[in-house]
């Protein structure tokens, strides 16, 4: 069962929520993230992204990168911008996105849990990205972003959220791309013991995003757990922050696909291999967002195609029978050349939430061919999760996004 706990969070000064919430590190590139710092300095981005301190001939992983970032976090705490609660408690976490809301749990998952696959995840990881997390959280001695969790339906959990909400939020703000945020503190011994129980009754817990934290944070609590020989498993690296949310409200969007060559072919050479194994029908400039399973959007060479796989095609295994790996198994691999697209430099991966636009915007200015996909549901996603099998790199996308910098889990 799950070992979900409370904890006493680092969180920012009264007003200065908005300011310091930033999106998680990982949805920007260095350029983005350098102007989006630049735009705004308090941004918690500053330390995510340490190396928006630094001159772009700096490497993004050079050791001063993280040491910046450890000494801003050290400053920021310095001078008051977080205060850190009195006392372990559990927060919730609301975020309201064109009228849908979703309200998680913040609390501490176990490392032991993750280990056991009680936090059971579906998604490989790309080791350049795990080892940046490590040497931040070593770094910062704090886990500044959190795993967005997600639990099947829990009546009792149900109804303590919503008690909570009948009061008044902790802070309550809107961000620049009109999400509303929402935090409420549980900090009442009575509730504290209810939320625990109910979790303890939840057999597993599913990352819904934040594979790379994840695993980065329980290989830094592993390797700390090892270098000291009085650890009782009480230790706060034995646990790391996250955000639990119940499957229900949550939104999954297409998470698709760049390739920046055509492996040599012509676009009308490759139109024909695609042709080979899809139905393909030229939808002219009319961009192209697929509607089912099975279906996929093309843009190459300023056209936009619709391909759809055969039946035939989806055979019954939870991973193999995924869209993602229908594309990977058909078209990406044996045609395109990317093998592994967690280490190939040739393919990239574009959210849903950038729009199709984007996809036109990449091929034009880069060459290639982009593919949008229809998302991945979390009856998919569970599914392959009970099955202890793992999905492509990049197969979900999940919005909104959690905020970095509003909930921190100090290490020491």
């Amino acid at each position: 069962m799950a070992e979900i706990r409370p904890f006493a969070a680092y969180r920012p000064a009264g007003g200065l929520e908005r300011r310091i919430a930033a999106l998680p590190y990982d949805v920007y590139s260095r350029g983005e993230a350098k102007k989006e710092v630049e735009r705004n300095p308090e941004s918690f981005l500053a330390i995510d992204r340490a190396e928006t301190g630094f001159e772009d001939s700096v490497d993004t992983c050079a050791p001063e990168v993280y040491e910046r970032a450890a000494g801003l976090l050290e400053e920021w705490i310095r001078r008051g911008r977080f205060v850190r609660d009195e006392k372990p408690c559990y927060y919730l976490y609301e975020q309201i996105m064109e009228g849908r809301s979703q309200t998680g749990i913040v609390a501490c998952a176990s490392v032991d849990d993750y280990v056991n696959q009680v936090v059971k995840k579906h998604e490989n990881t790309r080791e350049e990205k795990e080892l940046d997390r490590i040497r931040h959280v070593d770094a910062c001695n704090m886990q500044t972003g959190p795993i967005f969790l997600a639990y099947r339906k829990n009546e009792v959990l149900q109804k303590i959220i919503a008690s909570v909400k009948e009061g008044k939020p902790e802070c309550e703000f809107t961000s620049d791309d009109q999400i509303v945020h929402r935090v409420w503190v549980i900090d009442d011994g009575e509730r504290i013991s209810a939320v625990y129980e109910a979790f303890r009754q939840v057999p597993a817990v599913y990352i819904a995003d934040g594979h790379h934290r994840c695993a980065s944070a329980v290989k830094v609590g592993l390797r700390r757990r090892k270098e000291n020989p009085a650890n009782t498993g009480e230790e706060a690296y034995n646990y790391f922050l996250a955000v639990l949310f119940q499957d229900e409200e949550l939104c999954i969007l297409d998470y698709n696909r760049v390739v920046r060559d055509l492996n040599g072919y012509t676009p009308e050479q490759f139109l024909e291999k695609a042709a080979e194994r899809f139905s393909v029908t030229p939808m002219g400039g009319e961009a192209f967002r697929p509607g089912k399973k099975g279906s996929f959007g093309m843009y190459l060479g300023g056209c936009w195609y619709r391909l759809d796989a055969p039946d035939s095609m989806r055979p019954g295994d939870p991973v193999k029978g995924l869209d993602v790996s229908l594309l990977q198994d058909q078209l990406l691999g044996p045609v395109l050349g990317i093998g592994d697209p967690r280490t190939d430099r040739r393919i990239d991966f574009v959210g849903g939430i950038r729009g199709l636009g984007e996809l036109e915007r990449r091929v034009r200015e880069e060459g290639g061919v982009a593919f949008c996909l229809y998302p991945v549901s979390m009856e998919d996603l569970e599914r392959v999760a009970d099955a202890g099998l793992l999905m492509p790199p990049k197969s979900t996308w999940f919005e909104p996004k959690l905020r970095s910098g509003l909930f921190l889990h100090g290490l020491l």
